[in-house]
């Protein structure tokens, strides 16, 4: 947990060190502007396209785990039915 705190602190220290780094370029704000928007989009779309390779990822093992659960509920219900029965065969005779 603390890896991961120290890089996203990281990652929000670089974000902010570029974008004081454009502010106070020697560049006229409309091109500034423009600079900030461009790069804003840039991470965001990175963002994006992390994210959902993210929301891919955690959905492929969802389902792979769905069905392994399916697979051993189905098994001890069978192991369940036949302990039921043995139990009923005992009891009738």
């Amino acid at each position: 947990m603390k890896a991961q705190k120290v890089i996203l602190v990281s990652l929000v220290g670089a974000a902010v060190g570029a974008a004081l780094g454009i502010l106070f370029a020697p560049h006229k704000g409309a091109n500034t502007r423009k600079k900030i928007s461009k790069k804003s989009n840039d991470y965001l779309e990175g963002f994006e396209e992390k994210f959902n390779e993210f929301v891919d990822m955690a959905t492929k093992k969802f389902e792979t785990m769905k069905g392994e659960v399916a697979t051993i509920a189905k098994n001890k219900i069978a192991e369940a039915e036949e302990v039921v029965d043995k139990a009923v065969n005992k009891a009738t005779k």
